[in-house]
């Protein structure tokens, strides 16, 4: 009972702690950021471009949606961060994946750690509580 006890506290706290960075950020300035920065590719409703999932010419991926219909969801927390914070190719490389044309624009030099945080909350408070919980699963416990 006692290794029962033990377990299941473990996996609650991971639970709980799995979103800390998105936890606590300021969701209002992260919609003002969002409407300012990002709403011109990625849509004032979250809804992306169309055809995001098909290349252009170029091999470039359309800005894709971030809401619940996009895959924004589907990455952890700090490649999220990264890949605002360097742009998409800088982040995937930093990864060790090369060779993917990405329209992202890193945005580091014009957003502060922080604003982009305050992001990215705002992003996923737009989700269903049960996209939030898939996606809080896909990150680290804070240590």
């Amino acid at each position: 009972m006692r290794h029962f006890l033990a377990i299941t506290l473990c996996f609650a706290a991971t639970s709980l702690l799995a979103d800390h960075e998105l936890d606590n950020q300021d969701l209002s300035n992260g919609q003002s950021l969002y409407a300012e920065h990002c709403a011109a590719c990625h849509g004032a409703n979250l809804e992306g471009q169309s055809d995001w999932r098909t290349p252009d010419e170029n091999g470039v991926l359309p800005a894709p949606p971030h809401d619940e219909t996009g895959h924004t969801w589907h990455h952890d927390n700090q490649l999220l961060f990264e890949y605002t914070k360097l742009g998409g190719e800088a982040a995937l490389a930093a990864r060790g994946v090369t060779g993917f044309a990405s329209g992202m624009p890193g945005f580091g030099e014009t957003l502060t750690d922080q604003e982009i945080w305050d992001i990215l909350a705002y992003i996923r408070s737009t989700w269903p509580e049960r996209v939030q919980d898939i996606q809080a699963a896909r990150n680290s416990p804070h240590e």
